[in-house]
């Protein structure tokens, strides 16, 4: 149960937290125009402990995006580069001989890899093998790396961003459902507008830099994941939530008829919590103390369009996830 005293605690941090979202916007815009649905995502599945895909064509300044977040956050940053010889040891880390200067006795030492950090890039993740497409997914889920018998505990928060070219599929190796169910967002980062775009010519081809201000640090962002956790919920919205997520699956009895045509599997139940951590957390980012069914509605798309595999009858007449989730929020209704 929470005291009085608690309560008091988490209005200040929710306000506190409203705050610096708002310097953080102000922070990130120094450096990337436009975008600002896609930083407020980032930020969601940071904050809930999730991990994000984006899905971008080359030259939209995703890595820019995620490094200027990373900085901004005072978090530590690395970029890994998937190439088809990527090893899983390249991403983990791998073990050295060493040799004592003193006695000459020579032994082995664990390498940390660059997934010893804050935030980690995976820069198109489908370029790799699967072998060692696992060993960053197994990361993601456990937050642990595994290495010689040894088990390494990676530092919090810790927060992987995979991306993936959606428009050149030759020779790369697309993640599984399995695999694309540990990312909790799947963000798309579109082109800029006109406007957009003549101001990022204007501001990328000058020699002025732009000087970032850190905004928070690890340990509050970890304080304020655990602030999310206790963000109350009514029944009601998680009875709605669970009722979108039920709608995907084919067999179910509640689902709609397009459903049962289109869709071959639908999401699982981390779609659900994952609907409600996002639901949370972009409540009290905007300053509210609990969500309401617009919170859910706007998660609804990053998190339920990976997780909806559509039917060859649905590619045969031009429809994919995004119109399956679009059609479920027009029928799912709330319970009265």
């Amino acid at each position: 149960m929470t005291t009085g005293s608690t309560a008091v605690s988490d209005t200040s941090a929710v306000e506190a937290l409203h705050t610096s979202y708002q310097s953080i916007q102000s922070e990130v815009r120094k450096v990337i125009i436009g975008q600002d649905a896609v930083v407020e995502q980032l930020l969601i599945a940071l904050l809930a402990s999730g991990h994000c895909l984006l899905v971008g064509v080359p030259g939209l300044a995703k890595t820019l995006l995620i490094s200027t977040v990373a900085r901004v956050l005072d978090l530590k940053f690395s970029r890994i580069q998937f190439t088809p010889d990527l090893m899983p040891s390249d991403i983990t880390g791998t073990e050295i001989i060493e040799e004592e200067h003193g006695t000459g006795k020579r032994q082995f030492r664990f390498v940390k890899g660059p997934i010893f950090a804050n935030v980690v890039l995976a820069d198109e993740i489908n370029r790799t093998p699967p072998k060692t497409q696992a060993a960053l997914l197994q990361a993601m889920q456990e937050h642990e790396v595994t290495a010689s018998g040894e088990t390494f505990t990676l530092e919090e928060p810790f927060f992987v961003l995979a991306t993936q070219n959606p428009i050149e599929q030759e020779g790369t190796y697309p993640l599984p459902e399995a695999q694309l169910d540990r990312f909790m967002f799947n963000v798309l980062v579109d082109y800029p507008s006109q406007t957009e775009e003549e101001e990022i010519v204007k501001s990328t081809t000058t020699s002025v830099k732009k000087e970032l201000q850190p905004v928070l640090s690890a340990a509050e962002i970890v304080g304020f994941q655990e602030l999310v956790r206790r963000v109350p919920v009514s029944d009601h919205l998680v009875s709605y939530a669970v009722d979108l997520v039920r709608a995907t699956r084919p067999k179910e009895a509640a689902a709609p008829d397009f459903v049962r045509t289109y869709v071959n599997w639908g999401a699982g139940p981390r779609a659900s919590q994952y609907l409600i951590l996002a639901a949370k957390t972009r409540a009290i980012l905007d300053g509210r103390p609990t969500p309401g069914i617009e919170d859910v509605r706007f998660a609804a798309f990053p998190v339920l369009r990976h997780r909806v595999v559509t039917s060859f009858a649905a590619e045969a007449e031009g429809i994919d996830s995004v119109e399956i989730v679009r059609r479920l929020l027009d029928t799912v209704a709330e319970r009265s």
